[in-house]
C-alpha cells in the first residue's frame, strides 16, 4: 500500500475517507461496479477499530469482535472473502461479580446459586414491582433498564459496568443506547430462553456460537484491501484529510496531508466517509456555520485502553470474554484470544489475555505509562484470580481513542443538527460508527458502507435506519 507523496492532482469516481469495515466495503461493492475508488486512511494498517496487533508472532484483537450478522449481504462478503479462513468458534462468555462468574447470557439456577435466596427473592420481587410501577418515561439508561430488569437487578448487573465504561452516571446515559444495544432483551426473555428455547432464533443476543478469521478480524480486512487493490483500487495509508472543498452543496476536492505534511489535492464525483463525523464537519471549506461547530465539539468519544499481556501458562479461564462488574478494580473487560481461535497463539500453553480499560483522550488514565499500564492490568488480573503475575513473559499497551460515540443528555440535539446539514450534501455519505456518531456493531457498520455504495450505483437507500428499526442482538 502506497504512502502520500506529493503529486499532481487526479480524479476518480468516488473517495472514501477511511479503511475500517464500513469503508472498505463500500470500495469493495464500488469495484465491482468498474467504479474507480481512492481510500484514504490517516493511520498505517487498515481495518479501524477492527484491525489486528500482531506482536512477536501472537494476534491481538482491539477488544473482541464477533463476527455474527442476519444480513445476508455482510455475510456473503465475510464468506467469499476468506473462504476456509473463516471459522466457526464456540462462545462462551461470563460476568465477574464480587468473586463469582455468572454465566451470560443469564441462567437462572446460576444466578441462583450465586446470589443466595435472599438477594434472588429481592431481584424477583423488584422486578415484578418494575411491571405494575415502571418508570412513566424511559429518558435515561437507568429508566430504560430498570422498565425491563427490575431495580434490583440493575443496580447488580448493570449499574457498575456501566458507569466504569461510560465514566458518567446512568442517569445521565440516553435510554437509546440500551434500546440500541439490548434490544429487545428482557428478564421475561432470558427466562424463556433458559427454560424454553427459541427454535427459531429470535431471542435475542443468545446465541452460542460466532464466526471469527483464523488470524483475527484484521485478516478479513487486510484481505479485503488486498482485494480492492488487485481490482485497480486504491489505498493511501498514512493520509489525513486535511480539507473538504465543497459548492453549492456538493463536495468538489479533498486535500489529504501525509506525515510529513504534504498535501495534494484529489477530485471525484461521491465522497464516503467514515471519519469521525466531529472531524468531517470541521474539515469543511468554506467553514461550516459556527452553530455547528458548536454542535461537533459537543459530542463527545469515549475511548480506550487495551492491555495486552502474554503468560507463560496455559489460557487461565475458558471464556473468549469476561465482562469484569465489580467496582473493586478499574479493568472492564478481558480477552482471551486463544480461545477467539487457537491459530492467534505463537507459542502452545500460552495466554494472549487484553484487559480493557475504559477513559477520556487525554485524560490521567490516557497518559499513564506503559509499563505502569502492564503493572496495574496484572495486579488486576491477579487480584480477580484469572492470571498470576509470575507467569507474566511479555507485554504491551494500546490506546484506541473515539472507540464509542457517548450518548449523553447533550448528544440527540447536537447530532440532529450535524445530520441535517450533512444530508444537504448530494454527494456525501456518511457511513460507520465514527461517520454517523452511532453505536454500531461492525456488520451495522459494513452495512452502511454497502447500501453507500449501491447508493452511488442508483439504489435509494436510508443509510441512517441501518440499526434504527431492525431486529437484532445485544452485543457489550
Amino acid at each position: 500500500m502506497k504512502n502520500l507523496a506529493k503529486d499532481n492532482s487526479r480524479a476518480f469516481d468516488t473517495i472514501i475517507f477511511g479503511a475500517g469495515p464500513a469503508g472498505l466495503a463500500g470500495a469493495t461493492r464500488l469495484i465491482t461496479g468498474q467504479k474507480k475508488i481512492l481510500i484514504a486512511e490517516k493511520g498505517g494498517q487498515v481495518g479501524g477499530i477492527s484491525k489486528t496487533i500482531k506482536y512477536k508472532g501472537y494476534c491481538f484483537d482491539l477488544g473482541g469482535h464477533r463476527f455474527f450478522t442476519k444480513s445476508h449481504e455482510v455475510m456473503n462478503l465475510w464468506e467469499k472473502t476468506l473462504g476456509k479462513d473463516f471459522l466457526t468458534r464456540p462462545r462462551l462468555s461470563r460476568i465477574y461479580y464480587r468473586g463469582k462468574f455468572f454465566n451470560y447470557p443469564l441462567k437462572p439456577i446460576n444466578a441462583l446459586l450465586n446470589l443466595g435466596l435472599a438477594a434472588s427473592f429481592k431481584i424477583s420481587g423488584s422486578y415484578l414491582l418494575s411491571k405494575f410501577f415502571p418508570y412513566p418515561e424511559e429518558n435515561n439508561f437507568e429508566q430504560w433498564v430498570s422498565n425491563r430488569f427490575g431495580k434490583e437487578l440493575y443496580k447488580t448487573f448493570f449499574k457498575a459496568y456501566t458507569e466504569k465504561l461510560w465514566g458518567l452516571p446512568c442517569t445521565e446515559i440516553q435510554a437509546e443506547w440500551a434500546a440500541q444495544r439490548i434490544k429487545g432483551l428482557s428478564l421475561k426473555t432470558v427466562l424463556k430462553n433458559a427454560f424454553l428455547p427459541d427454535k427459531k432464533g429470535s431471542i435475542k443476543t443468545l446465541i452460542d456460537k460466532f464466526r471469527y478469521p483464523k488470524y483475527g478480524p484484521g485478516m478479513m480486512y487486510e484481505k479485503m484491501a488486498g482485494d480492492i487493490q488487485k481490482a485497480g483500487g486504491e489505498i493511501l495509508l498514512e493520509s489525513a484529510v486535511s480539507q473538504i472543498r465543497h459548492s453549492d452543496f456538493r463536495i468538489k476536492s479533498v486535500i489529504l496531508k501525509n506525515k510529513n505534511g504534504q498535501e495534494k489535492e484529489l477530485f471525484a464525483d461521491d465522497f464516503i466517509s467514515s471519519m469521525p463525523v466531529t472531524e468531517l464537519v470541521k474539515r469543511m471549506s468554506p467553514q461550516a456555520p459556527a452553530k455547528l461547530f458548536e454542535a461537533a465539539e459537543k459530542l463527545k468519544y469515549r475511548s480506550f485502553v487495551t492491555v495486552e499481556i502474554i503468560l507463560n501458562s496455559p489460557t487461565p479461564f475458558p471464556d473468549n470474554w469476561i465482562y469484569v462488574h465489580s467496582p473493586e478494580v478499574k479493568m472492564c473487560r478481558i480477552q482471551s484470544f486463544g480461545n477467539w481461535s487457537p491459530h492467534m497463539l505463537a507459542r502452545p500453553n500460552t495466554a494472549a489475555l487484553g484487559l480493557e480499560y475504559f477513559c477520556n483522550e487525554k485524560d490521567d488514565f490516557w497518559k499513564t505509562p506503559d509499563q505502569k499500564l502492564i503493572k496495574l492490568g496484572l495486579r488486576e488480573l491477579e487480584t480477580i484470580g484469572l492470571g498470576r503475575r509470575k507467569d507474566f513473559i511479555d507485554g504491551f499497551v494500546v490506546r484506541v481513542p473515539k472507540a464509542y460515540p457517548v450518548y449523553d443528555s447533550s448528544y440527540p440535539r447536537n447530532i440532529e443538527m450535524i445530520r441535517n446539514y450533512l444530508q444537504k450534501f448530494k454527494n456525501l455519505q456518511p457511513v460507520g460508527r465514527y461517520g454517523m456518531f452511532k453505536y454500531n456493531n461492525m456488520d451495522h457498520s459494513i452495512l452502511t458502507g454497502l447500501y453507500a455504495a449501491e447508493n452511488i450505483l442508483g439504489a435509494n437507500y436510508d443509510i441512517w435506519k441501518v440499526n434504527a428499526d431492525q431486529e437484532y442482538h445485544e452485543e457489550n
